[in-house]
């Protein structure tokens, strides 16, 4: 049968103003505070912790949208989770017909920690963000556990009136869904549709211009994956990059930036040579980027790029801005 639903894809700093501090302040080398509730089956990979906000093992007739948000680099999800539920209970009646879903992805000092069954999946403390395999039980790619996710929105039998499924993040998250964005190959029909990016600390270019010329010039790997299309991991190895960028520019896209997100020492903003060639700061980076797709031939007429005024890297406010929840709950407004 033929699944409906479309797909918005969101990359949102969702979390509230606890875990941004978290994330800018606390080595991620140490285990989580928390491992989600639930589990799913990532084929025969291996299994994801994650959180829901209902039952789903159950026909959820009444649910019409589907939010997923993915945690920054700590892999605090417990505290993502805490941020969604706010989110949902903010869109109001929007949010009644939404469900909330957190993954988490672990890594081995969690697994270690937590005494977790051998099939828990988990990456190195920083490769699940760019959709590097997994150590441990399969070399499955964090991309493949959110594919998992997105199949099992497409039961009809469970969610038999979903029409809508969003995929946010913040921190490290958002720069997963930018990258699945390009490289997810999840369910066809859920992925379709549409993309809404906010406030990455970089973005996977098509190409080998870069806004910084001069220090890209200076880094030998700044058009490696998951700055650009060289290196990629086994996951998107197989299309050619020009396939992959066909399949973005398809996608309605929203750049969706806060417009104090200026500050080019952030303690959470990615400093490396690569990030860097894209620009100073965050909100330059994603107008940049932006600027670079709309220039390309035919340019990217299903992008566009939406300023959250007076907000910097602040989770709550980009979340519940008028812009925030409109990408979200498709709620009215963006001002």
């Amino acid at each position: 049968m033929q699944v409906v639903a479309s797909a918005v894809l969101v990359v949102l700093a969702l979390a509230s103003s606890r875990s941004r501090a978290a994330d800018e302040d606390a080595p991620h080398h140490r285990p989580v505070k928390e491992v989600a509730n639930q589990r799913i089956s990532v084929g025969d990979r291996g299994t994801l912790p994650l959180y829901v906000s209902a039952d789903w093992s159950n026909p959820l007739p009444e649910i019409t949208r589907a939010v997923l948000v993915l945690h920054g680099r700590l892999r605090n999800a417990d505290v993502y989770f805490k941020s969604a539920l706010t989110a949902q209970a903010a869109a109001g009646d929007a949010g009644k017909t939404t469900l909330m879903i957190v993954p988490q992805f672990l890594a081995g000092v969690d697994v270690d920690a937590y005494h977790l069954p051998a099939d828990t999946l988990r990456w190195t403390l920083e490769g699940w963000e760019g959709g590097d395999p997994a150590l441990a039980p399969t070399p499955a790619s964090s991309f493949e556990a959110i594919d998992a996710i997105l199949v099992r929105l497409a039961d009809r039998k469970l969610f038999p009136n979903l029409r809508q499924v969003v995929v946010a993040g913040h921190s490290g998250g958002a720069q997963v869904v930018q990258r699945y964005a390009i490289a997810g190959k999840g369910e066809p029909a859920l992925t379709q549709q549409g993309v809404v990016v906010a406030n990455p600390s970089s973005y996977a270019y098509f190409n080998n211009e870069r806004p910084e010329p001069s220090i890209a010039a200076s880094c030998p790997g700044y058009n490696d994956w998951k700055y650009g299309m060289e290196a990629r991991p086994a996951y998107l190895a197989d299309p050619s990059a020009a396939a992959l960028e066909q399949a973005y520019v398809a996608r309605r896209v929203i750049y969706l930036l806060g417009t104090l997100d200026t500050n080019p020492n952030h303690p959470a903003l990615d400093k490396s040579r690569m990030a860097e060639a894209e620009g100073p700061y965050r909100y330059a980076r994603g107008h940049a980027y932006a600027a670079t797709m709309a220039a390309r031939d035919a340019g990217a007429p299903s992008h566009s790029v939406w300023d959250v005024k007076g907000v910097g890297h602040d989770g709550d406010k980009m979340l519940t801005s008028s812009c925030g929840l409109k990408a979200l709950f498709d709620l009215r407004g963006c001002e």
